[in-house]
C-alpha cells in the first residue's frame, strides 16, 4: 500500500536528501526503471544507499572518483533479494533521470517515479527483482492511474545514448506480463 503522502509500506525507508518539490499541478503519469551497482557488478554492500544519502565516501573505490558531488536518487530501489528500500517519497521530485525527455515532454523528474534495479546493465535481474518490481509497480499504477503500461519505461529510452539502463537482459515481456 502507498499512502497519500507517497510511502509505500512494503519497504525499508531510508532518508536521502536530494529530492524536491513537483511542479505546482504536476501529475505523476511515468515510470522509470534503472539498474546501479556500486562498484559496478558488486551487490549487497551499503555503497547505493551512502551514494542517495549524500555520505559516500568517493576514495573507497577508484570508479567512485566520477561521483564526487553527484547529488543523485531514486523513490526506490530494489535488491537482489527483492528487498524494497524507499529513499524518496513518491508525492517527491527524486533526482533520477536527469537529462530527460518522454513522448515530447522535457524533465521526466517532474512526472515521473524512479525505481533503481540492484545490477549492471549487462547482467540478468533475478526473480525476486521481478516479482517486487511487478508488486510495487501495481501498488504504484493504483495510487496513480495515469501510470499505464505504455507509460513505462527505461531510462535509456529517456535519456536515449546518454544511458543504457535497466540493459537489454531486463525481460520486459515478463514484467509487462506479471502487472495483467
Amino acid at each position: 500500500m502507498i499512502n497519500k503522502l507517497g510511502f509505500y509500506q512494503g519497504a525499508r525507508q531510508i532518508f536521502s536528501p536530494f529530492f524536491s518539490e513537483r511542479p505546482s499541478g504536476c501529475e505523476l503519469s511515468l515510470l522509470v526503471i534503472h539498474c546501479i551497482s556500486l562498484p559496478e557488478g558488486i551487490y549487497g554492500g551499503k555503497e547505493i544507499e551512502q551514494l542517495f544519502s549524500g555520505c559516500l565516501d568517493c576514495n573507497a573505490h577508484p570508479s567512485f572518483s566520477d561521483l564526487a558531488g553527484l547529488q543523485v536518487s531514486a523513490h526506490c530501489v530494489i535488491r537482489r533479494d527483492g528487498t524494497v528500500e524507499q529513499y524518496v517519497p513518491f508525492a517527491k521530485r527524486a533526482w533520477h533521470a536527469g537529462l530527460s525527455s518522454f513522448n515530447g515532454v522535457d524533465a521526466c523528474n517532474d512526472y515521473s517515479i524512479g525505481i533503481e534495479l540492484e545490477g549492471t546493465d549487462k547482467s540478468a535481474y533475478t526473480e525476486a527483482q521481478y516479482q517486487a518490481l511487478a508488486k510495487l509497480t501495481l501498488e504504484i499504477k493504483q495510487r496513480y492511474p495515469a501510470i499505464t503500461a505504455d507509460r513505462i519505461t527505461g531510462h535509456s529510452n529517456i535519456s536515449p545514448g546518454r544511458k543504457n539502463d535497466p540493459g537489454d537482459l531486463f525481460d520486459w515481456p515478463y514484467y509487462l506480463g506479471l502487472l495483467e
